[in-house]
């Protein structure tokens, strides 16, 4: 059994996410390719097309989410993702586990004796007129379960419970380029128009997740779709995949023609936003992180992690844009010392992401810091 080496790991990783050269693709083609883009902010998410795309339009992106060929609904780890209208009638369906087991965990004993499936109907009755707030459609299921006899119950556990069991999308305005909206949902069934899987195949999943993240390994897998119990699967498909030894000497998974390119492939600077896929998709990061993220004021308890810099391939700085009427100042903090000619290319990179997320800035300018720790 070949041996890979945290090198070999991040050159195919880089390779299948489109960050070793930007794609000529077009935006469905790539979310298809990548089984999405985490996407719980509604714009940030715009910088990892940016960043894999070559000649990215945000209108375009923006126009395909406005007519719903591209939609925004929680999928692994019940987490918001952007998918394409086509993947999420089928991936919603094939996580719903996940979705299951976290309401239980977090709503469980509020939703007690309640008829799941009478709560369903009396959701989908109340997003019937018009898509809503999870806040109002809390409200008006509390108030329903007071006239059906529910008694007094929390109407957050009301409005998840319905996000449990019904696939619900976030409806523009929301999350287009440009402009802003209340975060209202509505069934997919309703807009754009899409009906789920009646059985969606696991294995269809960890095929997908290994052509958009592999060589990975079961755990990998699990960590990022948020199911369990995935041995059995990737085992009945095993005689259909390569297999490799990790340097932890962990089983590692991958389909025969995927792309594994040589170690010494270059890796251009790339930056990616807080919710990337790339270091949310391996229960162990180490072939794309070679330092403690912690110690660098990363997974902090409270804020939002900073977007990441990857510098040959790992991360080497976290990143952040403050806007203000005239100026977009782009705030650079490495991890580690950075070398004349690696500060350069992030610097040009850099200037790239802020005339893309900034153009109408009178002043646009790149701080970069001392490194951290």
């Amino acid at each position: 059994m070949t041996a890979l080496s945290l090198r070999q790991l991040n050159r195919a990783t880089l390779a299948r996410q489109h960050l070793l050269e930007r794609a000529r693709l077009t935006v469905p083609e790539l979310l298809e390719r990548l089984v999405g883009l985490q996407a719980q902010t509604p714009h940030t998410w715009y910088v990892g097309l940016w960043s894999r795309l070559a000649g990215f339009s945000p209108e375009e992106a923006s126009d395909l989410l406005g007519r719903g060929h591209i939609v925004r609904l929680a999928l692994m780890r019940s987490t918001i993702h952007l998918v394409t209208a086509e993947d999420a009638q089928w991936l919603r369906p094939a996580v719903q586990p996940v979705h299951d087991r976290g309401f239980q965990a977090t709503y469980g004993r509020q939703a007690a004796g309640l008829d799941f499936a009478e709560v369903e109907r009396a959701g989908r009755a109340a997003l019937a007129d018009k898509p809503l707030p999870f806040s109002a459609l809390g409200r008006a299921l509390a108030e329903h379960g007071r006239r059906a006899g529910w008694g007094e119950r929390d109407p957050q556990a009301l409005a998840n419970l319905v996000r449990t069991r019904v696939a619900l999308v976030q409806v523009p305005p929301r999350g287009q380029w440009g402009r802003s909206g209340t975060a209202a949902h509505t069934p997919i069934e309703t807009w754009p128009g899409r009906a789920l899987a009646p059985d969606p195949s696991v294995s269809r999943l960890v095929l997908r997740y290994l052509a958009a993240f592999g060589p990975a390994s079961v755990r990998d897998v699990q960590h990022w779709s948020g199911l369990t119990r995935l041995a059995e699967v990737v085992d009945g498909l095993r005689r259909g995949l390569e297999v490799f030894t990790g340097p932890d000497g962990r089983e590692l998974f991958d389909l025969p023609d995927a792309p594994r390119p040589d170690p010494d492939t270059p890796a251009p600077v790339r930056f990616c936003y807080e919710y990337d896929n790339l270091l949310r998709s391996h229960a162990d990061t180490a072939r794309l992180v070679a330092v403690r993220l912690r110690d660098h004021g990363f997974n902090a308890k409270n804020g939002v992690d900073p977007g990441t810099v990857l510098v040959d391939g790992t991360v080497a700085a976290g990143w952040r844009i403050a806007l203000d009427r005239d100026s977009a100042v782009l705030a650079i903090t490495p991890v580690r010392a950075l070398t004349a000619a690696e500060e350069a290319e992030v610097s040009a990179e850099g200037a790239a992401l802020l005339e893309f997320w900034a153009p109408k800035a009178g002043e646009r300018r790149i701080e970069i810091a001392a490194p951290t720790g």
